[in-house]
C-alpha cells in the first residue's frame, strides 16, 4: 500500500450510515466501505455499480443455447440412435441436463469474472486496512490525496460518529 488512506472506524451500522450520508451530502465519497454484512444504504449510495448480473445473464443465455445446440447435434446429427420408437430429437429429455449444466456454467463463469475483475488470484498478498474490518467493525476508507480540499471536514465528521485510524 503505497498510498495514504484515512480510515473511519464505526461500532454500528447506524453511525456508519449517518456519517456516510453526511459525507455524501458534502460530495466526498469513500474509496471503499468494509462491513460485516451488506448494508443496503451504503450499496445504493456508492457511485460504482456492478454489472456482474448482466454478465451472468448472458453467460446463462449463451450456455443454455450452446448446451441445447450440442445435445441436439449429438442426438440428431452426429450419432442418431433409433430405438424403441424414440425420436432423434427428444427435446424433453434435454431439459434437465440443460438446466443443470447452465447453472454450473453461470456459477463458474461468474466466479472467474468476479475473480478477474477484483484481481483475486492465488498467492496475492491481501490489503488489510483494519484487522476487525469484517469481524465486528464498520470501516470507511478514504484516499488522502482524493480529499485534500475537505480533509478537515471529513476528519471532523468521522470523529463525530466514530474514530479515525
Amino acid at each position: 500500500m503505497s498510498k495514504k488512506y484515512i480510515l473511519g472506524v464505526f461500532d454500528d451500522e447506524a453511525t456508519l450510515v449517518d456519517a456516510f450520508e453526511k459525507l455524501k451530502d458534502k460530495g466526498v465519497m469513500p474509496v471503499e466501505v468494509y462491513t460485516p454484512y451488506p448494508v443496503h444504504e451504503i450499496l445504493e449510495g456508492m457511485p460504482i455499480k456492478t454489472r456482474i448480473t448482466h454478465a451472468a445473464f448472458f453467460y446463462g443465455l449463451f450456455a443454455a443455447l450452446g448446451i441445447l445446440g450440442f445435445l441436439t447435434y449429438a442426438a440428431s446429427i452426429s450419432w442418431p440412435l433409433h430405438y424403441g420408437g424414440k425420436p432423434f430429437n427428444a427435446f424433453p429429455s434435454f431439459i434437465v441436463v440443460t438446466i443443470v449444466a447452465t447453472i454450473l456454467a453461470i456459477t463458474l463463469l461468474t466466479l472467474f469474472t468476479f475473480s478477474a475483475r477484483a484481481k483475486i488470484f492465488p498467492g496475492k498478498k491481501a490489503e488489510i486496512f483494519h484487522e476487525q474490518a469484517t469481524d465486528d467493525k464498520f470501516v470507511m476508507v478514504f484516499d488522502e490525496a482524493g480529499i485534500a480540499n475537505d480533509s478537515e471536514s471529513v476528519k471532523s465528521i468521522l470523529t463525530e460518529h466514530g474514530k479515525i485510524e
